[in-house]
């Protein structure tokens, strides 16, 4: 159908006055639809449960505080005084339950204050991160958990109590946090967040905490086949002899260390099987003597051309029509070196998973110059994220289905995608009839994905 002209294109003719007023209105509508939600999934019981001996808490109260700070994460907030841009916000006071809103100080001295001296607070906090991963797994009905370990580099300032100058290769001068993240691959959701200074090893603590996590996943999800799958850095004797106790499928990214000895037996093999286009690899027994164990071993090669980015291990070969990149994994797995190397490929999961709540939900923002207040904000992003994930896969989020990778198994939209479709919508609430009501200022399309979430949290 042919259109006018005039019925298209609009004349701005001078500028608009700006005006203040005190009308209960919102730029944040989909706050509404959150707050439901983990009202009925029980989210706000549990965290009552968390809080609920805190003898000496503030005049808000930590229940309350935490909620304003997953709402100041969902809006966009990456500072602390940006919960004063909120002030007047009435869907943002009703997400938190309050009048009125913190100030910057506020927050900080609560969130000082909340783990300083009671640090099982913060692994309250830690538990119910992995319980809202748990129940996410458990109602979505899936059949396999694939766990991964990895650190991620915060930069923070010279004055920030814990930070320390470690691995960052791109600003090695600048203090760093090394968290140490776990992830849930089937759902995107972390299973753990243990902060610590940047100048320690990846593996620091690793141990514990992994031991730990397979516990809990065994008790939680029962019978379900557990993977455990982690970078090179994780490469040492006591990993190993973990995961052979705890009876788990694991594949372990083996650096190529001298001692190893394995480079002979890469000089020294002839035929390859061919995998991809430009991957090989091939499969050995090998025996680490130094540990006195005997791992299955797979050798990959990538054919580069031109000079390798990385520029390592060139001198083993020096073939005419090209060079190539090697890597070694050490697994347990039954299953084809095809399949090896797409699982390993899957720990791209995790790193996505990463620099989404780093861009998008201020994990990498350091709020204070306090270690404890520090680490309890990447908790409350971190659980941000969970919840997140946890929206989105009960509110309709289509299945993928399963792959060699063991990523995702739904089709997830980031932050950003679901500010801007839903929680960034304007709205004015209104009392028709004496009866508060919100009213959205919504296209047909949002309209109809609100209505479908209503239908879901009403089911």
């Amino acid at each position: 159908m042919k259109l006018r002209k005039d019925s298209i294109r609009g004349r701005v003719k001078s500028d608009l006055p700006i005006e203040f007023t005190d009308e209960p209105l919102t730029a944040h509508a989909g706050l509404e639809l959150f707050r439901r939600f983990l009202e009925r999934s029980g989210f706000v019981a549990q965290l009552e449960v968390v809080f609920a001996d805190r003898r000496f808490d503030s005049d808000y109260g930590s229940l309350r505080m935490t909620l304003a700070t997953i709402a100041l994460l969902l809006v966009g907030g990456s500072r602390l005084r940006h919960m004063e841009v909120l002030a007047r916000d009435p869907l943002f006071q009703r997400f938190a339950r309050l009048l009125r809103v913190p100030s910057e100080r506020t927050l900080s001295r609560w969130l000082k204050e909340t783990t300083s001296f009671y640090s099982f607070y913060r692994d309250r906090l830690q538990s119910l991160l992995r319980e809202i991963a748990f129940a996410t797994f458990l109602r979505s009905q899936l059949r396999r958990a694939t766990l991964d370990l990895d650190g991620t580099v915060i930069r923070t300032g010279d004055c920030v109590d814990g930070a320390e100058r470690g691995f960052n290769p791109h600003h090695p001068k600048d203090p760093s946090y090394y968290p140490l993240t776990a992830h849930l691959a089937q759902t995107g959701q972390f299973l753990g967040v243990w902060n610590r200074p940047g100048n320690v090893h990846d593996s620091v603590d690793a141990v514990t905490h992994l031991g730990e996590l397979i516990d809990a996943t065994r008790a939680r999800l029962g019978a379900v086949p557990i993977e455990v799958r982690l970078d090179g850095a994780f490469c040492q004797r006591v990993v190993f002899e973990l995961l052979e106790a705890s009876g788990v499928e694991y594949a372990l990214r083996v650096p190529m260390w001298k001692w190893l000895h394995v480079r002979e037996k890469i000089d020294a093999r002839k035929r390859w099987t061919r995998i991809g286009s430009r991957l090989q690899a091939f499969s050995i027994s090998y025996r680490i003597e130094k540990w006195g164990r005997t791992e299955r071993i797979v050798v990959f090669r990538k054919h580069v051309s031109g000079k390798s980015r990385k520029n390592f291990q060139l001198d083993l070969f020096s073939p005419d029509d090209g060079h190539y990149e090697y890597s070694m994994v050490a697994t347990n797995k039954p299953v084809s070196e095809r399949a090896v190397w797409a699982f390993m490929a899957g720990r791209g999961g995790h790193e996505k998973t990463l620099a989404e709540v780093k861009q998008h939900l201020a994990f990498a923002t350091v709020a204070t110059n306090d270690w404890d207040a520090n680490s309890t904000w990447q908790l409350l992003s971190a659980i941000t994220h969970n919840l997140v994930r946890q929206f989105q896969i009960e509110t309709g989020a289509k299945q993928r289905p399963n792959g060699r990778k063991r990523t995702y198994r739904f089709r997830l939209p980031s932050v950003r995608t679901l500010r801007f479709e839903l929680i960034h919508l304007p709205a004015r609430i209104a009392r028709p009839n004496g009866k508060n009501a919100l009213r959205i200022a919504a296209a047909p399309a949002s309209r109809q994905y609100i209505r479908q979430i209503e239908r879901k949290l009403a089911a």
